[in-house]
């Protein structure tokens, strides 16, 4: 067994082993190895050795994490007991007879947005389908929409045009495979004719279906090796016909809440945009949003009746300037950029003379708009200091920073943040 057969080895046991966004597992991992971490929880005895336990203190000393987290030796009491259910090529094993698999960090095919999580990136990323995540559509061509399991009439309706209407633009859909919202858009998407990979239109008659562009994936919380929720079985099949279910942890896991939120953050930062459609007052779906906004993804919500109990979560997102208001079809793809091949079809005539004459201020939401305002031009202020001046909630603003940085609007220095230099 070569080095990276070594290291894929240890990834998928300890995907089993350890839950996912386990800071001290992660910790143990970036500063040790997947195999030196894996040997510690399967093939040693005792306190771990007193070098790692410093640095995994240390790596995480400037972090969120807890006292509890800083210490290796209760991350191994709380492994431990797992490793006699440990067995890396029964999983991968299982995996390959499903028509699955497991990428790592090392492989090519990574995604690179994965990045994004810092330490909370996943440790691998398990597959099955058509499409296995080294094959997925470019970071721009990647879009969630999320919302309540509880979905009204009035969702379910917005979903589906939604979803159509950005599959048929060559825009993947992503979803996390739950009834209500999450199902009407894989629903949704699977229903719009097949698609080139990397385009934006209809596949070539004749094309090899090893080229055709997923329309939609699901983002587990469990094992592949089952389809959950029951109630989505027959769809969460189609899902894997027509391209992938990911997840990272191990065939075998159950989903329990905390893998549901923990799931909701790969969702956020594999996509370049997230629209939530419904979302009660403490919806996952919230977690969703707020996570892609930290990361300095375009979020939107679609407003509904401030009657309904499954509008709460999208009216609190937009107040609290985590998102854009998204009305239709149109406007969820703006959150992807311009540099989308749909966005220059649709410019034409005036509004190609018009777009020609534009300020690099245009097109900026009425957030980003007061955010460039309040940054100075040659001091440097920070995050908390622009968000009181701009009147403005940290969210909007660490998010505003990214996409005006992105523009040239704004430039980081030092410790705080500047005008940029258009």
């Amino acid at each position: 067994m070569n080095n990276g057969e070594r290291n894929r080895w240890a990834r998928a046991g300890l995907s089993r082993l350890m839950e996912p966004n386990d800071l001290t597992a992660l910790a143990l991992v970036a500063v040790a190895g997947a195999e030196e971490a894996f040997r510690l929880v399967t093939g040693h005895t005792g306190p771990a050795p007193a070098a790692e336990q410093q640095a995994v203190a240390e790596l995480l000393a400037d972090g969120s994490a807890s006292k509890a987290e800083h210490r290796l030796d209760a991350g191994l009491q709380r492994w431990r007991p797992r490793a006699a259910d440990c067995a890396p090529a029964r999983d991968l094993e299982t995996m390959r007879r499903l028509g699955g698999g497991l990428l790592v960090p090392e492989d090519p095919g990574w995604p690179e947005q994965f990045d994004a999580l810092g330490l909370s990136a996943p440790l691998c990323l398990w597959w099955r389908g058509r499409t296995g995540p080294e094959s997925l559509p470019g970071f721009r061509d990647l879009m969630a929409v999320v919302g309540s399991r509880d979905a009204t009439e009035y969702g379910r309706h917005v979903t589906a045009e939604l979803a159509a209407s950005v599959v048929a633009s060559g825009v993947t859909v992503v979803s996390g495979g739950a009834y209500g919202i999450d199902a009407r858009a894989h629903e949704t998407a699977l229903s719009v004719g097949s698609r080139d990979l990397g385009a934006s239109g209809p596949a070539t008659p004749g094309a090899p279906d090893e080229c055709l562009a997923p329309r939609t994936i699901a983002v587990m919380a469990g094992g592949l090796d089952r389809f959950y929720p029951a109630g989505n079985e027959e769809l969460l099949r189609r899902v894997a016909a027509d391209g992938a279910l990911i997840a990272e942890v191990a065939p075998g896991t159950a989903p329990t809440r905390w893998r549901f939120l923990q799931r909701n953050r790969l969702i956020a930062a594999l996509c370049a945009a997230t629209v939530v459609v419904e979302a009660r007052w403490r919806s996952g779906a919230l977690t969703t949003a707020r996570r892609a906004a930290e990361m300095g993804r375009e979020v939107g919500a679609v407003p509904g009746s401030v009657f309904s109990a499954n509008s709460a979560g999208c009216h609190r997102l937009l107040r609290e300037g985590s998102a854009v208001a998204v009305t239709d079809a149109a406007e969820a793809l703006e959150l992807l950029g311009e540099s989308r091949a749909h966005a220059e079809q649709a410019t034409s005539g005036a509004a190609a003379r018009e777009h020609a004459s534009t300020r690099p201020h245009d097109g900026l939401d009425i957030q980003d708009l007061l955010l460039l305002d309040a940054l100075p031009v040659r001091t440097a202020s920070t995050p908390d200091k622009l968000a009181t001046v701009a009147g403005l909630g940290i969210g909007a603003v660490l998010g505003g920073l990214s996409r005006l940085e992105d523009r040239g609007l704004a430039r980081r220095v030092g410790q705080g943040w500047q005008r940029g230099g258009n």
